[in-house]
């Protein structure tokens, strides 16, 4: 990727299971191939259980929870999917709250999957374009989104720029658009 992140720290918010694995480890990848850090950050500290569908997967290590760090302490947000993961984000203020604090800041976030449910809690999708999984179309409509059923939509009509994806075999396009999003 020509676009280069320059030690840019770059949080990746997840629950304590339920993330669907390739889409946190792949844009993970791409941020780190960037020059970019990527940090896990979860709802407490410690080990997060990711999953392949509905088959546990691997374990990771979250370093911080998402009470102790805000959008100040980084230069964007990845929000992966997983069914569980996002709609367990939503249910913890903290998690709603920091991923709210990366539009009030201005910085760009990237959602993929089931993730925009979280969004739809911090309530920052109004007047927004993006995508998701199919099933959370209905969702963003009801919540003020415009949704489109696109590989990956970058809109940048709001405080910041939100790129999202509807599922993993979207992966490469939203690992690049995140990356460039995040360059800028």
């Amino acid at each position: 990727m020509a676009d280069s992140l320059n030690g840019s720290k770059i949080a990746f918010l997840v629950a304590p299971e339920g993330v669907e694995q390739v889409e946190l480890t792949e844009p993970w990848k791409a941020v780190e191939a960037a020059g970019g850090q990527p940090q896990l950050v979860s709802t407490e500290v410690g080990k997060i259980q990711a999953f392949n569908h509905l088959t546990p997967a691997d374990t990771f290590e979250a370093e911080v929870s998402a009470e102790a760090v805000s959008a100040a302490d980084y230069s964007g947000l990845v929000l992966p999917g997983g069914v569980a993961n996002p709609d367990n984000l939503r249910m913890n203020s903290a998690a709603v709250a920091f991923a709210k604090s990366f539009f009030d800041a201005g910085k760009p976030v990237a959602s993929i999957c089931h993730a925009p449910w979280t969004l739809i809690e911090a309530d920052v999708v109004r007047g927004r374009t993006l995508t998701s999984w199919p099933s959370v179309k209905t969702d963003l409509t009801n919540a003020g989104a415009t949704w489109v059923d696109d590989e990956v939509v970058e809109c940048s009509s709001g405080p910041n720029t939100l790129v999202s994806s509807r599922k993993p075999d979207d992966l490469p396009a939203f690992c690049q658009a995140l990356v460039r999003a995040f360059a800028r």
